[in-house]
C-alpha cells in the first residue's frame, strides 16, 4: 500500500511554507531528527563497505572523465539538480541548507564510531539497515515541510508533474544517476545497487509511516 503513495502526507508538526524563517518547534524538531536519521543511513551505507551511494557513483563517474574532484563534482551536481528545481517550482527552505550541514556532521560521526564488519554478509545487512534507516529519515523531515535537499526535492517536483507514485519518481532518479555514473567509470557494489531499488520504496514507506503515526 505505501508503494503507491503519491504525495508527502501533511500532520499537525508540518509547516504550512517550506520557506518559513521562524518556524515553529515541533517543525524543527523532527525536521533535525530526519535528517539526523538520513545521515547516520548515508553513514552506515559508507561504513557497510558495500558500495557507494548512486549520487556519489555518478560523481566519481564525472570526476575520472574531467580535472575535477569528486567533492567538486558532487559539488556542481547539487548545484545542477537545484537549477532543475526551478521549471518544477519546487521552493528551498531551512531544511535544504540543514540538509547539507546535518547529513554530513552524521556521516563524519559514522565513520568514526561505526566499526565496518568484517564478514560480507554483515556488510551486506548493514546496507541494508543503511537504505531504511534513510527512507525512514528522509519521510520524517520531508513532513516537516520545511524545504527538502536537492535530490528530494527533484523527487518531489517530479512526483507533482507526473502524478507518478514517490517510490517510482526516487527509483528512477537513482537508478539514472548510477547508470550514468556506471557508463562512466564509476564504481559499483551490491550496496549501491540496494540503494539505487531500495531507496525508493523506503523513502514511501517513511511517509507513510510518519503519515499514519502523526496523523
Amino acid at each position: 500500500m505505501f508503494l503507491s503513495i503519491k504525495n508527502v502526507p501533511k500532520v499537525y508538526w508540518s509547516s504550512k511554507e517550506p520557506l518559513n524563517l521562524k518556524p515553529n518547534l515541533s517543525s524543527l524538531f523532527f525536521l533535525i531528527l530526519g535528517l539526523i536519521l538520513f545521515g547516520l543511513g548515508e553513514g552506515l551505507l559508507i561504513v557497510s563497505n558495500s558500495g557507494a551511494s548512486p549520487w556519489s557513483v555518478l560523481a566519481q563517474g564525472i570526476s575520472l572523465n574531467t580535472n575535477l574532484s569528486i567533492g567538486t563534482t558532487t559539488f556542481l551536481v547539487s548545484i545542477f539538480v537545484l537549477i532543475l528545481w526551478i521549471p518544477l517550482k519546487q521552493k528551498p527552505g531551512i531544511g535544504t541548507i540543514l540538509n547539507a550541514i546535518i547529513i554530513s556532521i552524521m556521516i563524519d560521526v559514522c565513520i568514526k564510531f561505526v566499526p565496518t564488519p568484517e564478514n560480507y554478509l554483515y556488510q551486506i545487512i548493514l546496507g541494508v539497515l543503511a537504505v531504511l534507516t534513510v527512507g525512514l529519515g528522509g519521510g520524517i523531515y520531508l513532513v516537516a515541510n520545511l524545504g527538502p535537499g536537492p535530490r528530494d526535492g527533484l523527487m518531489v517536483g517530479l512526483q507533482k508533474k507526473t502524478n507518478l507514485p514517490i517510490a517510482a519518481v526516487r527509483a528512477l532518479l537513482e537508478i539514472s544517476a548510477v547508470s550514468i555514473g556506471w557508463f562512466l567509470g564509476g564504481t559499483v557494489g551490491i550496496g549501491t545497487l540496494l540503494f539505487a531499488f531500495g531507496i525508493g520504496p523506503a523513502v514511501a514507506l517513511g511517509l507513510f509511516l510518519t503519515g499514519k503515526i502523526f496523523k
